[in-house]
């Protein structure tokens, strides 16, 4: 019966989508895939369709069985539509600001490839570690080779777009100001 709430929880908390001082915008795969704008903005302007078509080139989404493991768009897709105004956070640390990715991280099994872009400028992929699905906790981060944050400039973020790629071929967007991020 548990289980049961649970998927209900969760299957109604990804149709109310996530609250917050944010925009964003779900697109469906074919104009993702031939690389085509609606005008819309973010991920898929300029010189960032470029890179969409080269991280489409070689690839194809993904199956989704599910694998109680969380590590299908299928799975982390419903969560990470509730979690979306906490997807990236700001911290003003030791004269720089530390801009973390870690709920998207925590969740990077079920995704193709994120995508950020500061202050208006063109989005530029995430690099994040490969998960490790040989384990009991395939999202887990070790953080021995990459962090879950980037260093900029004190005071340097002033707003964000994010693009995710989720592993069906589906994309999420969303927008951030910096006073919607900022941790204290």
């Amino acid at each position: 019966m548990f289980h049961l709430v649970l998927i209900f929880t969760i299957a109604i908390g990804a149709g109310l989508g996530a609250g917050g001082n944010h925009t964003a915008k779900s697109e469906a795969p074919p104009s993702l895939l031939e690389g085509t704008s609606d005008g819309a903005g973010s991920l898929l302007d300029g010189t960032a369709e470029d890179m969409v078509d080269a991280a489409k080139e070689d690839w194809q989404p993904e199956d989704q069985t599910p694998t109680g493991k969380f590590t299908t768009a299928t799975e982390v897709k419903p969560i990470l539509s509730m979690t979306k105004s906490q997807w990236v956070a700001v911290r003003d640390y030791d004269g720089k600001d530390l801009l973390y990715f870690t709920n998207l991280l925590a969740w990077r099994c079920g995704l193709h490839q994120v995508s950020y872009g500061v202050n208006g400028s063109a989005e530029q992929p995430l690099e994040f570690e490969e998960c490790h699905l040989d384990t009991g906790q395939p999202n887990a981060l070790t953080m021995e080779t990459l962090m879950p944050f980037l260093s900029f400039e004190a005071g340097s973020i002033n707003s964000l777009s994010v693009t995710v790629i989720y592993d069906d071929g589906t994309t999420d967007t969303a927008t951030y100001q910096r006073s919607d991020i900022l941790m204290p």
